[in-house]
């Protein structure tokens, strides 16, 4: 006992890391179109509403699919299934970078939703490779692979779009590429974790269906961490999918401009994830971490919300509206461009100074999150349906992910940029309200 417990202390890098660099890889193309989908998107004459139904167009076959793939993951193992996602998400970004239309863009994303399940499965190798008092860590690794995949995603698209002349194809096919480079390390690298004999194996007891999702809603603590997972994400997601769409019409800041703003973000969510994370879960406990979260994030939102309309010293409005129609063969009219730029009156720095100042508590609330609620629903549920569990923990954060764009897009289009901004942080005010009552010290 005495030579095997101080192990259960610390967590087992040399297993975990092929898991993290295959996530590092994976949401580095994911991560390089991002910034650029809304645009992408505008520039066939997309309204901010349908910029809206585009982004829900993912996380809605991905609602579909995730929880599915996760239970399929608790009898098949992770391997194959996070090869069958990775397989859709290359045919996505291929997709992507040939489209030419708006409709092609709608079908390259629901490719990719229908078998999204990537990150949900490699958290669930993660549970298998981490005991309770260092799962938080390994989850949050995972979302510091994000981060990092946030830092170097953007930071390539804007490589690939200074060496392409703007040219949004040469971007998605090199997230494709990406894609390609997660599947050849999935097949070659990662070694299976689910086991019928490990410590945290789980057996598909029934077909997930809505009352499988319904029954976990009724379920102490369980259901009330699903929550917090879907309505957070509702603000969060929405404040994510649309971030790029609100700083062109508010900032006047084009897709290079954005990738900055992202890097940047993904610079503190590494180190919030990557260094702090474990230590506050260690000395706080995740239900600190949550509340923690869903605080700094209502105050981001909010802070988000109220940037004024003083666009960038360097904007300039011919140049946005040369940027968002294209070049060569996808170049449009300007004229078919629906979203609303800024004049170009009073430029400065006060807009995007207070835009940076309120993205430290909004980054600082997303990185934190996610992992301490996945966390927390490992621990209050039986090691029999981990995987499970994380599957359908993943199904509510992709129906909120559905509704956030369409609720962001609906409020952006009609009653303007800041209010979807303003409502996200109103819902998660609530949820700080109620999240210290609703999950007990205990389970921390």
């Amino acid at each position: 006992m005495t030579t095997t417990e101080p192990n259960l202390e610390k967590l087992d890098f040399k297993r975990v890391l092929p898991i993290l660099v295959i996530v590092l890889v994976d949401l580095m193309g994911l991560s390089i179109i991002i910034p650029l989908l809304p645009l992408f998107a505008a520039r066939f004459g997309a309204t901010p509403f349908v910029i809206g139904v585009l982004q829900a167009a993912y996380p809605v076959m991905q609602f579909v699919g995730a929880p599915i793939l996760g239970r399929l993951s608790d009898r098949f193992g992770r391997k194959p299934i996070l090869l069958v996602s990775q397989l859709g998400t290359f045919a996505g970004f291929v997709l992507l970078g040939f489209a030419n239309t708006l409709g092609l863009l709608f079908l390259s994303r629901v490719i990719d939703g229908l078998s999204g399940a990537n990150m949900s499965t490699a958290q669930a190798a993660i549970a298998d490779s981490t005991t309770e008092k260092t799962r938080t860590q390994g989850l949050g690794l995972i979302g510091a692979a994000f981060g990092v995949g946030f830092i170097l995603g953007p930071i390539i698209a804007y490589v690939v779009l200074a060496a392409s002349g703007g040219d949004y194809r040469a971007v998605a096919l090199t997230a494709a590429c990406f894609s390609l480079a997660s599947i050849l390390l999935t097949t070659f690298w990662f070694h299976e974790t689910h086991h019928d004999d490990s410590p945290e194996a789980s057996s598909l007891k029934s077909p997930l269906s809505l009352s499988a999702m319904w029954q976990a809603l009724h379920r102490p603590v369980i259901g009330f961490l699903l929550l917090i997972m879907f309505f957070y994400q509702i603000a969060f997601g929405g404040y994510e999918q649309l971030f790029s769409l609100f700083t062109l019409t508010r900032l006047g800041m084009d897709a290079t401009d954005t990738a900055g703003l992202f890097a940047l973000a993904g610079v503190f969510i590494v180190i919030v994830q990557g260094v702090l994370i474990g230590r506050w879960s260690r000395k706080r406990g995740d239900r600190w971490l949550v509340i923690l979260g869903v605080s700094t994030l209502a105050i981001g939102l909010i802070g988000t919300s109220l940037t004024p309309r003083v666009p960038v010293p360097w904007y300039s409005q011919p140049k946005v509206l040369e940027s968002l129609a294209g070049q060569s063969s996808m170049q449009v009219s300007t004229q078919t461009i629906k979203v609303a730029l800024p004049p170009e009156a009073a430029k400065g720095w006060f807009g995007i100074a207070w835009l940076l100042i309120a993205s430290f508590p909004a980054a600082l609330g997303g990185g934190v999150l996610h992992p301490a609620v996945n966390s927390l629903i490992t621990k209050s549920a039986d090691k029999s349906e981990v995987g499970g569990m994380l599957g359908i923990s993943a199904g509510f954060y992709s129906a909120a992910n559905a509704i956030a764009p369409l609720f962001y897009g609906s409020l952006f289009q009609w009653l303007g940029a800041p209010v979807p901004f303003f409502a996200g942080g109103i819902i998660l005010t609530i949820l700080w309200i109620l999240a210290p009552r609703a999950v007990p010290k205990s389970v921390a």
